[in-house]
């Protein structure tokens, strides 16, 4: 009784109590989260889930979809590619194989791109990379009438093409003297427009060159050839009102040595025409053959 009754015995036996009751419940508590912990484990075995916070499955899924997507945009590309290099052999092979020269000027004033028809009018192995000033450098404007009939003063070529090469306007008509570094000599007819995007930038010029060399030297045959008719058609009236007036002359005369004389100025008369035409017949035959 003595010890049950002393102050520290009591707190002893209060302390051992206290103990053994917060060992119970922490081994209550411990016991509540292994289960806890069990069940978790278990629900994460059923259903597992990705750092992310989303399921395994559903994660493998968006990149599949991605994977898929992916391979769809290199397999438009790569159609894209195709399509445009299709469409440049097309316009590359287009374009070489016309008459006319197409020249690309790029936004610079350079030459990007020429066909074979211009590097053979134009004289240059490769005009890439040169201005029209150097292009046109030896060719004289031919001079043109405006919409008025009054004739405009010629200017050098390349103020006539810096409206289309600013992409401010097109040019058209223009017509000029071109002399080749070999001294060849033609007449060139240019056209030149603006190349402008979708959105109306200026992507560069395209510039058309028209060999008109031919058809000015028909046109100059044909003027020749309207003169020397007109001077055959006077020198034939003249002859035949010459031979008219000897005729008349010989109708009415008995004398017959006048008539020996007109019957000879007759004759004269009708060789000259004789050569006059075999002369036209000639050079028409050699200009025929020449052409």
């Amino acid at each position: 009784m003595r010890l049950l009754l002393n102050p520290l015995a009591m707190r002893a036996g209060l302390l051992l109590f206290v103990g053994i009751a917060a060992f119970a419940l922490g081994l209550f508590l411990i016991r509540r989260m292994r289960k806890s912990l069990v069940a978790d484990q278990d629900s994460l075995n059923q259903a597992p889930w990705a750092a992310e916070g989303l399921p395994v499955h559903a994660y493998h899924a968006v990149i599949q979809q991605l994977k898929q997507q992916k391979h769809e945009l290199a397999a438009q590309q790569l159609s894209e590619r195709r399509k445009a290099k299709a469409s440049d052999t097309l316009s590359s092979t287009i374009l070489s194989n016309l008459s006319c020269g197409v020249l690309f000027f790029n936004t610079s004033g350079l030459v990007r791109q020429a066909n074979t028809a211009a590097r053979k009018l134009l004289g240059f192995a490769s005009p890439v990379g040169l201005q029209a000033s150097d292009l046109f450098r030896t060719a004289t404007l031919r001079p043109h009438s405006d919409e008025s009939g009054a004739a405009a003063q010629p200017t050098s070529v390349e103020q006539a093409l810096a409206p289309a090469l600013s992409g401010r306007a097109a040019v058209r008509g223009l017509v000029l003297n071109y002399f080749t570094r070999e001294g060849e000599s033609r007449i060139l007819e240019l056209a030149a427009s603006p190349v402008l995007a979708d959105d109306a930038s200026l992507m560069g010029t395209a510039l058309v060159l028209t060999d008109k060399t031919d058809i000015e030297r028909i046109r100059h045959d044909q003027k020749m050839r309207q003169e020397i008719s007109s001077e055959l058609a006077l020198e034939l009236r003249n002859s035949l009102t010459t031979i008219a007036g000897y005729a008349q002359q010989l109708a009415c005369s008995r004398d017959a040595e006048l008539g020996r004389q007109l019957a000879d100025g007759i004759a004269r008369e009708a060789a000259q025409l004789d050569r006059t035409i075999g002369s036209f017949l000639g050079g028409a035959r050699a200009a025929t053959t020449s052409s």
